[in-house]
């Protein structure tokens, strides 16, 4: 059962492959536009990501000042409960003390951590735009050339197939004769209608004289 449904998977993988290379012979540019669509939502992705680190080092160094306040509280408070003689305040406060400057230290180095962190993302982040845009570029250029490509190949077919001058000569055919057949119909008709009057004009002509006759 195992072997039979492994077989079908790569009958259809393989299907599927061809599939995707017919595709990609039809129409390149198609899947170049797909391609550089996917470009887009990842580079989109980065930007976010790099808005998220930026917003990360805010909040350490948000952190770090709120650290170093409270380091800097309890080294007072310490001081103060060492003159007033207490002995177990002076202790908690220089203990506070201790533990903020230990976290002050820590966030201190994240903090810069996440701002060297920061500057290569926007490095990369960069590098990504401008290969995005070279990108895009070249497509214009391949698209500019698939667009002169085809018209030579229309203007090639009907300079060079013969079928397509043989339509063209043959409608030319037929229009000349549609004219001969036009012209030759009123000439024939100008003819008869020149008959009809003349012949009317000598009848009028004889009618009179045989008037004047009598």
């Amino acid at each position: 059962m195992a072997n039979l449904l492994t077989r079908i998977k790569n009958t259809v993988m393989a299907d599927l492959h061809e599939a995707l290379d017919k595709k990609e012979n039809q129409n390149p540019i198609a899947l170049l536009n797909q391609y550089l669509r996917e470009c887009e939502v990842e580079t989109e992705k980065v930007r976010k990501l790099l808005e998220r680190q930026s917003q990360l080092k805010d909040q350490f160094t948000r952190e770090h000042h709120q650290a170093l306040e409270m380091a800097e509280k309890r080294k007072y408070q310490a001081e103060i409960a060492m003159r007033a003689g207490e002995a177990e305040l002076q202790g908690f406060a220089s203990q506070e003390q201790a533990q903020y400057e230990e976290r002050a230290a820590r966030l201190q180095e994240a903090l810069m951590n996440a701002a060297k962190q920061q500057l290569e993302l926007e490095r990369k982040y960069e590098d990504m735009k401008h290969k995005l845009k070279d990108m895009h570029i070249r497509r214009l250029e391949l698209m500019g050339r698939e667009n002169v490509t085809r018209a030579h190949y229309r203007m090639d077919q009907v300079l060079d197939n013969n079928s397509y001058s043989d339509k063209a000569y043959s409608r030319f055919a037929d229009m000349e004769t549609y004219l001969d057949n036009l012209e030759e119909k009123i000439k024939t008709s100008h003819y008869r209608n020149t008959i009809d009057g003349r012949i009317a004009q000598l009848e009028k002509e004889f009618k009179s004289k045989e008037t004047h006759s009598i």
